[in-house]
């Protein structure tokens, strides 16, 4: 189910001097092992620096761990793989709080932020520049505002817009419609947070959880776009109660004291697929069952292929656990978040399934 596209390596050099530099700004971009010790790391890693000869770069953990490299016992590039930056994460909650909030080059600056950095952390992360996220924010706040009743005026001046031609064009432009054409459309709201397993990124429709998947297994922007029309529906940066919810029960599980998720989910499919993602949540937390058991569950023991698929089409990883589904002959096959978190999600299952 790996839908994400293939990162680009930045410039060796590039790379190379972030590294030396230990620039937290480039933290999830790429990896670099060290040759003579065969270890690989992030490149903010506080550890002794090797020669620039002695550097190999990689695009993902996945790609270093089978070139045969070994985590890094010091900055863990494995356990926050891609993690949130403190400054930025202190702006996307000033941002959250407020959206109406004014942030050109020159206030980023005054803040302590770089443009160019934030720029190229939202590029790398949500595919679109920060102001582009912005104003996403702004325009899924004001479009609540009408939606619960408010006039298109208020709602665009409450947004922060100085001129409803402004707020007409940037709201024309994610909706592909006018404000006053545009009642009655549904947003799901997207959202991005940090996990022991690195960022994921999670859609809300209304107060049920409709995606959820590590970024870099995130569907790219033509097929988000199919997915939100399968959905009758515009995804967009947005605040959502229920992802405060989600993110307490996912710390709470990476913890070992949350063995089921309480959070309501939208899961539209076929038939079929819907049975297998019931009997997925059926699976007893620290157990697994294989691809034919799971086929036999549903009543459909010959469709061991198709169960397979519809596994690959689940969209909320973990909570409708399909890593709990194995090989026959016990092997890890067939997760698109990486086999490495598939061990981890069934090893710390294993660890905790016996408290409480």
């Amino acid at each position: 189910m790996n839908r994400g596209r293939k990162m680009e390596l930045f410039d060796t050099e590039v790379m190379a001097k972030a590294f030396m530099t230990k620039d937290s700004s480039f933290d999830g971009l790429f990896y670099i092992g060290v040759k003579t010790t065969g270890i690989f790391c992030s490149p903010s890693c506080s550890a002794k620096k090797a020669k620039r000869e002695n550097l190999h770069f990689f695009r993902s953990t996945a790609e270093a761990l089978v070139a045969g490299y070994r985590p890094c016992k010091i900055c863990k590039p494995i356990q926050k793989p891609g993690s949130t930056p403190k400054a930025i994460k202190q702006l996307i909650e000033k941002v959250t709080r407020n959206p109406s909030i004014k942030l050109g080059e020159t206030e980023l600056k005054q803040a302590g932020s770089d443009p160019d950095t934030v720029r190229r952390w939202f590029k790398r992360h949500h595919g679109i520049t920060f102001h582009e996220w912005h104003r996403a924010l702004r325009i899924n706040t004001a479009f609540k505002k009408m939606e619960n009743g408010a006039s298109v005026t208020d709602s665009a001046y409450d947004a922060g817009y100085d001129s409803l031609s402004g707020f007409n064009d940037s709201f024309r432009s994610i909706f592909g419609r006018s404000p006053s054409e545009s009642r009655g459309r549904r947003v799901i709201d997207l959202h991005r947070f940090d996990t022991p397993l690195g960022p994921m990124i999670a859609c809300a429709s209304g107060m049920k959880l409709c995606m959820l998947e590590f970024s870099d297994q995130a569907i790219q922007e033509s097929e988000l776009k199919d997915w939100a029309n399968e959905m009758d529906a515009t995804v967009m940066a947005g605040k959502n109660d229920l992802f405060g919810q989600l993110e307490t029960e996912l710390e709470e599980y990476f913890k070992g004291s949350r063995k089921a998720f309480t959070i309501p989910l939208h899961t539209p499919g076929t038939p079929f697929q819907m049975a297998v993602w019931r009997q997925l949540q059926s699976i007893p937390y620290g157990a697994t069952c294989s691809y034919k058991e799971q086929a036999e569950a549903i009543g459909k023991p010959k469709a061991v292929r198709a169960v397979a698929n519809a596994n690959g089409m689940n969209r909320i990883t973990i909570i409708i656990p399909c890593h709990r589904v194995i090989g026959s002959d016990g092997t890890l096959t067939g997760y698109g978040a990486g086999i490495w978190r598939k061990k981890y999600l069934l090893d710390l299952e294993k660890k905790y399934r016996g408290n409480g």
